[in-house]
């Protein structure tokens, strides 16, 4: 048993060195890919990337005007006319962040087949130049929202920092079960349509706009099944309370990253050459 496990985590080590060792040798395709994609969203337009600033800038003031001033919504045993607002930002946007991995993802393949068709392309750079390119707009979005948090004196201090190591578990488990659903929607071209039904309910199965608290036992221990219902509830408390993760609720996350990444890579390893003749 020792012995299988041992090969495992060798096979695992080799596989994920080479993958490295891959992205960085074509580092330079890769930047200027997800160049190209961003430029591509404000292509035509008079303010031009400016509107990646002003997009969030919008999406703040709305909520925090709307929820917590409008509607008056309230959190629980929090004293604060603005918490509302600032707890489902917090939710709303790393939520985005995952969303728009998983959802780009099952056309990837079909999207860019032109690339694909060519030999010498690395076609496994793809998911992560859709990685970084929804990075780098989750980065532009959450950027937005601390300059609004510091300037209400609600930043939560070094606490921030525990976003790098949840959202890093987070869209691994996106990339993963993305590269799985891109390679099979060449092949069955309706799970590119189910997914966006799946990840309606998923949203509202995850306590994003609603606290956990206001929910009857029963169904907070059915949604505590749900792998972002910790997540999400870890990036509210932070912003919320200061509230640093207690780490280890979030091993089995970690190793469902880890299992999902590498079954993603597998599968599209060894379909690679069967999407290029479908496409």
């Amino acid at each position: 048993m020792m012995a299988m496990q041992g090969t495992i985590i060798t096979r695992f080590y080799w596989k994920s060195t080479a993958f490295i060792m891959v992205v960085w040798r074509y580092r330079g395709l890769i930047s200027s890919l997800v160049w190209r994609e961003f430029q591509s969203r404000y292509l035509n337009s008079l303010l031009g990337s400016i509107w990646s600033i002003l997009h969030p800038v919008a999406m703040v003031s709305v909520y925090t005007l709307i929820f917590s001033t409008i509607m008056r919504a309230r959190l629980e045993g929090v004293d604060d006319t603005l918490a509302f607002g600032v707890f489902l930002c917090a939710g709303l946007f790393t939520w985005g962040y995952f969303s728009e991995l998983l959802s780009r993802c099952p056309s990837l393949f079909i999207d860019q087949s032109n690339f694909l068709k060519k030999v010498n392309f690395p076609r496994i750079i793809l998911p992560i130049v859709v990685l970084l390119s929804a990075t780098i707009n989750f980065s532009i979005i959450f950027g937005v929202f601390i300059i609004f948090l510091t300037i209400t004196g609600r930043f939560p201090g070094f606490a921030i920092f525990a976003f790098i190591p949840l959202l890093m578990i987070q869209q691994g488990f996106a990339i993963g079960l993305g590269m799985i659903l891109g390679t099979l929607n060449v092949f069955f071209r309706d799970i590119g349509h189910f997914i966006n039904i799946i990840l309606q309910f998923w949203f509202w199965l995850t306590p994003i706009v609603y606290p956990m608290t206001i929910l009857p036992d029963n169904i907070r221990r059915l949604l505590s099944l749900n792998p972002m219902t910790n997540l999400i509830a870890a990036y509210q408390n932070i912003i919320l309370y200061g509230q640093w993760p207690h780490w280890e609720q979030y091993r089995y996350h970690i190793a469902a990253a880890i299992i999902t990444i590498v079954l993603g890579y597998m599968v599209f390893k060894a379909l690679a050459d069967d999407i290029v003749d479908e496409l």
